[in-house]
């Protein structure tokens, strides 16, 4: 054909070979729903348990709970660290729909028996688009910890005001767990000082908050693509990748004071080697972050302090 013919008419293109833009926070909804619903029933699963426990005081009773009885006093577990769980995750995911960055909704990850303390291994967002200036950076790894724990507080309080103190028969099998410095406070606020060879028996809710502390805690860690690690690139910028190499070096000196941190140490380590040791880079990078954002960093690292215990389980045996 002549395009300089009167008649001409261009082809009309085939609609399949027409380019769109991808259209923002688009999700299957029913892979989220159904992961949130396994979580669920194994989050129950394991909040049955531990009020089975509960009720147990240490193992020192057996008292026999009816089904019927014992499967809405799982939720009291499962609501409540998924209530945790959740609000850290729509954090980030609000805050991205703020700055319109492409974000995944949560992803909930169920962890069947026969694995039972917590019956999940949290939660995560996909970021499908790089972040493009520090401040935005900072806001959206910030508010994942910061909505979590605003939950995770008054939680704690309620759960250690459903517990109890009881004493630990000397013959005891199980797993300590290491206590926040603001799990000691609200403990020592509710109860006062416990008596030699007496602990406290959580509440399922209580328990919750507990492990919401401490995923708190794990998050802020500032470590690569953490939020800990996007908060400090935030700060520090590029200098931020020695502070990431230091708490590696922190993290690998915890696995030999308490076990419990070694796959959270050997999966922080996989993740450099994907990743690299070094934040993916935002075009401000070297533009001081203003001072009610380092403010705010300040309140992260408190919050961090406060969530961190240095060992965060223990078998009976080795504190006896």
């Amino acid at each position: 054909m002549d395009p300089a013919r009167p008649d001409f008419r261009a082809p009309t293109p085939d609609p399949q070979y027409i380019w769109r833009p991808r259209q923002k926070f688009q999700d299957r909804i029913g892979r989220h729903l159904a992961l949130l619903l396994l979580t669920i029933g194994t989050t129950t699963l394991v909040g049955m348990n531990h009020y089975a426990g509960f009720q147990s005081d240490f193992g020192t009773r057996d008292i026999p709970i009816p089904f019927a009885d014992l499967l809405p006093r799982g939720f009291w577990y499962s609501g409540t660290i998924l209530a945790i769980l959740g609000c850290h995750e729509l954090g980030h995911y609000f805050a991205c729909r703020y700055y319109d960055v492409d974000a995944s909704l949560p992803y909930f990850l169920p962890l069947p028996p026969p694995f039972p303390l917590t019956g999940t291994l949290g939660a995560f967002i996909r970021i499908r688009e790089p972040i493009p200036s520090k401040r935005m950076l900072f806001d959206i790894g910030i508010a994942g910890p910061i909505a979590g724990f605003l939950v995770a507080v008054p939680a704690l309080f309620f759960g250690l005001s459903l517990s109890r103190v009881g004493p630990v028969p000397p013959d005891m099998n199980g797993l300590s767990l290491g206590e926040p410095l603001l799990f000691k406070l609200a403990a020592w606020l509710l109860f006062g000082s416990q008596p030699e060879n007496y602990s406290l028996n959580l509440h399922p809710i209580a328990f919750a908050a507990w492990f919401g502390l401490l995923a708190t805690a794990l998050n802020l860690f500032p470590i690569g693509q953490l939020d800990g690690g996007h908060i400090s690139y935030s700060v520090f910028g590029r200098k931020s990748s020695y502070i990431t190499l230091a708490m590696v070096a922190v993290a690998i000196g915890l696995t030999l004071l308490s076990y419990s941190w070694l796959v959270w140490t050997v999966l922080m380590v996989a993740m450099l080697f994907t990743f690299g040791w070094h934040h993916p880079r935002t075009f401000d990078e070297h533009v001081p972050l203003d001072h009610s954002r380092k403010v705010l960093a300040a309140v992260a690292l408190i919050i961090f302090v406060l969530c961190f215990t240095p060992a965060p389980i223990q078998p009976l045996q080795l504190i006896r």
